[in-house]
């Protein structure tokens, strides 16, 4: 199996610093080039792209395809993080299109619950809820 080899580049070092700076947070390319292009150090979102899909093949990055609608988002996995393995869910307002991301004790139990009674497998880093994030329950309610 060929490695492919890891070229520290300007724009790589420049995107990793950014990730560590948000560590737990989800971005997209835009979110990161919008961010490159305020501090005066603009990248293309093709090489973001590129450097990002290399950071989720080296274990750096995940990568979160919540449905065919949202762009895909990076989440940085700090090195302390990289072995231990985490259900991560998801929650998707309907209005604003804001996405909450949930490390949850009870949701995996649905989880392992849906794995013992159901043998169903889940994949909680595609598990997404949908309803209304509590900004946009506010703004309803005055």
């Amino acid at each position: 199996m060929n490695a492919k080899p890891i070229y520290k580049t300007k724009q790589r070092e420049l995107l990793l610093d950014y990730l560590e700076q948000v560590p737990g947070i989800h971005v997209t390319v835009n979110d990161v080039c919008e961010h490159c292009k305020k501090i005066g150090r603009p990248i293309g979102q093709t090489t973001v792209y590129r450097q990002l899909e290399r950071m989720v093949d080296e274990g750096l990055v995940n990568k979160y395809i919540l449905d065919g609608n949202s762009a895909a988002c990076f989440e940085y996995v700090p090195e302390s993080d990289q072995t231990e393995t985490q259900s991560c869910f998801h929650c998707k307002c309907e209005q604003c299109g804001r996405l909450i991301h949930l490390q949850c004790e009870e949701l995996a139990a649905i989880g392992d619950h849906l794995q013992k009674h159901h043998q169903f497998l889940l994949n909680p880093m595609r598990t997404v809820f949908y309803g209304i994030c509590e900004d946009c329950a506010g703004k309803d309610a005055t």
